[in-house]
């Protein structure tokens, strides 16, 4: 068999197994060996050598298999994750801080009153769930997305409308990894360093061990899952939002460089971009999913089940019961800053709810539109450098390991 014969089969054998079973879409059999054709000249230089061949994201003319983008996405998004977790931690103070006026006023004045009280430690509190909740969150989210976005091309779905949705499904898939991870790093987040002395957040844990351990404990497994509806309405408009700007952004600089090979600097303005909008767009979500997950529940059996409950002597002194009622849950609800300067108790005011638009309403009455974005500085250069880096690394790596093994197939026998 020749070698330009190899390539043509290799590469309609690879775009037969990277479509749907059912692909009929809107490229006929013709069609496919056309585009076959043009991909063995793309593929081959004239002294027969293998040319790398550089994959894009919608590109229907190749498809990466889905385990490359699934490492690559995966790879990408923890890296940027990590990359950028200092400044998640200074969102997070800002958004889940109970004083009045509030410590964490500033991006650049939150950063450094961490940095100068707690070190870097507490700059990088909850690194470890956030890592162990990253990978496997991408893993699952890229592999969706591609898998979704694929067959709905191939049934002729529009592709803005299958961008978006395709970006909703992918995190509605991944949230049941990446919601317990992002409790247990908003917490230590909040907390900062075991026995704080700088910041009060009603959160002491000596570990994420002991965190998970002392959650599951005293609150029970489903608290884990705190603000699980609130991640929803955060993430999943998000994600669709950051997918859908992201893919038009990226065939607007295709078109404008006429070419589909963008260089470096289009690909990360085109990341960064669409990251920043969509996370300046759901500030308010990300705020209420943040007090939510940090707040410590009452429990709802009744005043006898709160710790330390002290019985008080007819005279107003207070003595300590003999027989303190045992309890399962030793918590009680942790004041979150709804206050505005016209009330006479700062911080007083709990979000005590469950309810994501409640939630929203509390906020917009006590704080107003101000409060639905606490935080929207560091969270809009958050997302944009995060998606920045996790876009472009996924290009990258998507096109090096689908080069590798074009070269290995493609080697003489």
């Amino acid at each position: 068999m020749s070698l330009s014969s190899r390539v043509y089969n290799f590469f309609i054998s690879a775009d037969s197994s990277t479509s749907s079973p059912s692909h009929t879409g809107r490229r006929d059999g013709s069609a496919a060996v056309t585009a076959g054709a043009g991909r063995i000249q793309d593929g081959v230089r004239g002294d027969g050598a293998v040319r790398a061949r550089e994959p894009q994201i919608g590109d229907e003319e190749y498809r990466s298999p889905y385990l490359h983008s699934m490492l690559a996405g995966g790879i990408g998004g923890t890296t940027g994750d990590m990359l950028m977790h200092t400044l998640d931690t200074v969102k997070t103070r800002q958004q889940g801080d109970p004083n009045f006026p509030p410590k964490y006023a500033s991006m650049s004045s939150s950063f450094r009153t961490i940095l100068r009280e707690e070190g870097v430690r507490g700059l990088y509190s909850g690194v470890t769930p956030a890592f162990f909740g990253s990978f496997p969150g991408t893993l699952i989210f890229f592999g969706v997305y591609e898998f979704s976005k694929r067959h709905m091309l191939d049934a002729g779905i529009n592709p803005s409308v299958t961008y978006l949705t395709g970006g909703f499904l992918a995190d509605l898939a991944a949230s049941i990894i990446y919601v317990p991870s992002e409790v247990l790093k908003t917490r230590l987040q909040l907390q900062g360093r075991y026995n704080n002395p700088y910041f009060r957040s009603g959160y002491n844990y000596r570990s994420t061990r002991d965190a998970l351990r002392t959650i599951v404990r005293q609150e029970g497994f489903s608290a884990l899952f705190y603000g699980y509806k609130a991640t929803i309405f955060r993430d999943l408009p998000f994600s669709a939002l950051q997918f859908a700007f992201y893919e038009q952004e990226r065939k607007l600089a295709q078109d404008w460089s006429g070419t589909k090979d963008l260089n470096l600097g289009l690909e990360i303005l085109t990341a960064t971009t669409a990251g920043g909008m969509a996370g300046v767009i759901t500030c308010p979500m990300d705020v209420v999913k943040t007090r939510i997950q940090t707040q410590v529940n009452t429990p709802s059996s009744g005043p006898e089940l709160r710790p330390a409950e002290k019985a008080v002597k007819s005279d107003g002194s207070r003595h300590q019961s003999a027989h303190p009622p045992a309890t399962k849950t030793r918590t009680q609800a942790r004041p979150i800053c709804t206050s505005t300067p016209s009330l006479p108790r700062p911080g007083a005011t709990v979000l005590d709810t469950s309810s994501f638009f409640t939630g929203l309403k509390i906020i917009y009455k006590t704080e107003g539109v101000i409060g639905w974005f606490r935080g929207v500085g560091p969270r809009g250069l958050w997302t944009s450098v995060q998606s920045g880096t996790m876009l472009v690394l996924y290009q990258f790596l998507l096109k090096q390991m689908d080069s590798c093994q074009t070269a290995d197939e493609l080697q003489p026998l």
